[in-house]
């Protein structure tokens, strides 16, 4: 196919995931046609304290089901975890999302929990086995700070929950130069963002001239959750 007829050719689209994640929807952007512009919103940094963590690392085998949130929960968690131990055999293990599935396969762990369709806590919490955790004990691997959806509903259930924080979030420290410069120029015509943390990290880098420009660019988001989030900051 000629470049000119793919459906994005000629158009800039701004990816905002962080930089280690962001290749594989930059390069079907790219096989569409268009121009990857990767400016990542949230950085994976770790903890400063990781006792909290090892307590319950040290206490896996009381559990009955270990959740994991996302691709870094599951990359940061089995490192640490490996560092001091082997997952129980008798864990059941659980994941929100394919893309959590995927990096749980290439760690070689198989036969996981998850909804086929959606890729949030709702979801998992829509599955049977997630409904029957009366005096189950779950813990959940997360980042610092996530929602709380998930455990509050097992508890609501019965079930006796933990969380163990293995990463932090947090905004990168650089200018939004290149979105600015982009903008100029007639190259950006519309933003990817997959969290809502990343959008309003996005709100705040790229200040006031930006957010002008923003509002007039299409914003697409994966869930209506961050969609949400978006028509509160005045995007469309």
């Amino acid at each position: 196919m000629a470049q000119g007829s793919l459906p994005l050719a000629g158009r800039g689209i701004v990816i905002t995931r962080p930089a280690h994640q962001a290749q594989s929807l930059a390069a079907m952007v790219r096989a569409a046609g268009g121009h990857a512009i990767l400016f990542p919103v949230i950085e994976i940094r770790d903890l400063e304290d990781l006792q909290p963590f090892n307590a319950v690392v040290d206490r896996l085998h009381e559990f009955d089901l270990a959740v994991f949130i996302s691709p870094n929960a599951v990359n940061r968690a089995l490192d640490l975890i490996a560092a001091r131990r082997t997952l129980p055999a008798a864990l059941r293990i659980a994941a929100i999302g394919r893309a959590t599935v995927n990096a749980l396969g290439r760690r070689g762990i198989t036969g996981v929990l998850a909804p086929a369709h959606g890729f949030d806590s709702e979801a998992l919490l829509a599955l049977p086995a997630l409904g029957d955790v009366a005096g189950k004990r779950v813990v959940i691997f997360r980042g610092e700070g996530g929602r709380e959806l998930l455990g509050d509903t097992l508890i609501a259930r019965g079930a006796r929950v933990e969380y163990a924080e293995c990463y932090r979030r947090g905004a990168p420290q650089f200018g939004a130069a290149p979105l600015l410069n982009a903008w100029s120029n007639n190259e950006l015509h519309a933003i990817v963002v997959t969290s809502s943390e990343g959008l309003n990290n996005l709100f705040q880098m790229i200040g006031k001239a930006g957010q002008a420009r923003l509002a007039t660019t299409p914003v697409f988001a994966p869930h209506p959750r961050i969609a949400q989030t978006a028509r509160l900051l005045g995007l469309s």
